[in-house]
């Protein structure tokens, strides 16, 4: 299959990234969180591309297989608990270690194997794995940028999947015979130069996309351990667990000497994880990666609205007695405090109405969320919705009508927010999500429902579809 992406000569990594990335976005290639640009692309069909890890002699003759925390790696990380297998996910960013091992609750069904698979799940769901455990890992799952049918692969640029490989083949985990796969869409499939390889960069052993697999006879090595030649004092200070292995190499009589101070990205010969050549098309305020996942990554949810609106800390204050239909106020910490404490029970058990002071654009498109099961609390949709990455920027909770409105910033959220939920399943119940009734009718979907700019301390605004007497709204 000949590659859809044409790559000119003497195109430098940067190059080749910044076209992927382009070519994404102008297709419509892509799932939120976008755009796309330095991350590991979440595209289309990533689920149909990682359920194809089953069909895998590989896989299916693995016990412990490593997949990076990316979001578009999600359904891999998934198929691997639902499998049996040892599931091993690198730490965010290495901020505060190398492996976390998913331990799933005892007897879990789908719904929470799934959980366990998301950003939040790994957090809450893993113990630390150090770099003195003895642990063999069999299979290694990565996202990338760009690949080609010879295993060569290009990451975002900032050099963690070479750096996690090699600290496992430092501590043992991983060997040269070690399978590596990259799940990617068919586009990030083209011609990469051989020039472009380094001695640090890993290669990967199959490549799954939605519609092939691929397995690359690749002839370059991988990495046998962590080139210290390549690092420099700024990286070791960013990534702890990195001088710890350095202190254990140095003891063992190892060659542990850095690389010069780091240069500009335009004049250096390494990978900096900054564009050498034209900045990137769409930037965006805050470019760490999610989990995202990764890598959210850490989620704070990472999303278009979260980096442009940061919300407020809000405190929920009753007015008289508090008794049941009292409506209740929420002051911003240290604005217009009136004492009163902020207790989750009142959003979600009918302790009046509460109402985010975050500021709301002037227009939003609100989405319906519908068959919302009995005793559903409104802190498990939340928590729903962060792991699908489909935190709106208001909630509006009618648990006792069985349904939820999301408001989110424009159409395209919107629309990224419905594909998020589809599926959704909760306590066993399926969720029906869709644009408000005022945003169809009549109208094209995804237009956005004009408000009003309060000059006030907000409410909570008119339902799209139905009175919203004894609602509660929620931050999300």
């Amino acid at each position: 299959m000949e590659p859809v992406i044409l790559i000119k000569p003497g195109a430098s990594k940067w190059d080749i990234r910044e076209k992927v990335w382009d070519y994404i976005e102008d297709k419509n290639l892509a799932n939120f969180p976008r755009p796309v640009h330095n991350r590991i692309p979440n595209f289309k069909g990533a689920n149909q591309a990682c359920d194809k890890l089953m069909d895998l002699q590989e896989f299916k003759s693995s016990q412990t297989v490593k997949v990076n925390p990316d979001r578009p790696q999600q359904q891999a990380r998934f198929v691997t608990l639902e499998s049996g297998k040892t599931l091993l996910v690198p730490t965010p960013r290495l901020r505060t270690g190398l492996f976390n091992k998913i331990t799933p609750p005892q007897g879990a069904n789908k719904e929470q194997l799934r959980i366990c698979c998301s950003s939040q799940g790994v957090k809450d769901f893993s113990v630390p794995v150090g770099l003195d455990a003895k642990v063999k890992v069999d299979l290694v799952v990565v996202g990338s940028v760009a690949v080609s049918e010879k295993g060569f692969r290009i990451g975002k640029g900032e050099g963690f999947a070479d750096m996690e490989y090699g600290m496992m083949a430092s501590m043992g985990a991983v060997n040269e015979s070690t399978v590596v796969v990259s799940i990617v869409h068919d586009c990030q499939v083209l011609d990469i130069p051989e020039e472009l390889m380094d001695s640090h960069d890993l290669t990967v052993d199959y490549i799954l996309t939605p519609t092939r697999v691929i397995k690359t006879n690749c002839q370059l090595p991988k990495p046998r351990g962590i080139i210290w030649s390549k690092l420099d004092t700024e990286k070791l200070e960013r990534i702890p667990i990195l001088k710890k292995l350095r202190a254990l190499e140095e003891q063992a009589g190892k060659d542990v000497t850095l690389g010069a101070a780091p240069v500009p990205a335009q004049q250096s010969g390494l990978e900096t994880g900054q564009p050498r050549g034209p900045a990137r098309r769409r930037p965006r305020q805050n470019t760490r990666q999610d989990p995202e996942g990764e890598s959210k990554q850490e989620k704070t949810v990472e999303s278009e609205q979260k980096t442009r609106q940061r919300p407020a800390r809000v405190r929920k204050e009753s007015r008289g007695d508090g008794a049941g239909g009292k409506e209740g106020e929420v002051g911003e910490r240290g604005r217009g405090r009136r004492g009163g404490n902020m207790k989750e029970k009142g959003a979600e058990e009918g302790g009046g109405e509460v109402t985010s002071q975050r500021k709301l654009p002037l227009t939003v498109t609100t989405v319906y969320l519908g068959g919302i099961p009995a005793g559903l609390r409104v802190s498990e949709l939340k928590t729903a919705l962060r792991e699908r990455e489909a935190g709106p920027l208001r909630l509006t909770w009618q648990g006792a009508q069985h349904r939820a409105f999301l408001d989110y910033s424009d159409p395209q959220a919107a629309e990224q927010a419905l594909e998020a939920l589809q599926g959704l399943s909760l306590n066993g119940h399926s969720l029906q999500a869709e644009l408000a009734k005022s945003q169809r009718g009549g109208r094209r979907s995804g237009q956005t429902n004009r408000r009003p700019r309060p000059a006030t301390a907000p409410k909570t605004r008119a339902a799209p579809d139905a009175k919203r007497d004894g609602d509660k709204v929620t931050e999300q």
